[in-house]
């Protein structure tokens, strides 16, 4: 990424073995669903993560997580 976190589907390109407009088109959807933000710079477009919501949902996971494993014996939750 750029200084401040910022990257563009330039930069990203090389690092996957997607094709720019797929990788813009997921960069969309990802904006959509609150998790990053951007701007145009003349014909560029910048990213970055929006650090709250990736909290968030950071710790939605971790929970969902949690649901799914099995209770250990001993522990809160566990049968007896």
């Amino acid at each position: 990424s750029q200084a401040g976190g910022e990257v563009c589907v330039c930069d990203l390109t090389p690092a996957f073995d997607l094709s720019q407009p797929t990788i813009s088109h997921h960069l969309k959807l990802l904006r959509q669903a609150g998790l990053i933000d951007c701007e145009r710079r003349g014909t560029w477009v910048y990213y970055w993560l929006l650090p709250e919501m990736t909290d968030r949902l950071a710790g939605i996971l971790t929970r969902q997580a949690g649901d799914l494993l099995p209770a250990r014996p001993g522990t809160a939750g566990a049968a007896s």
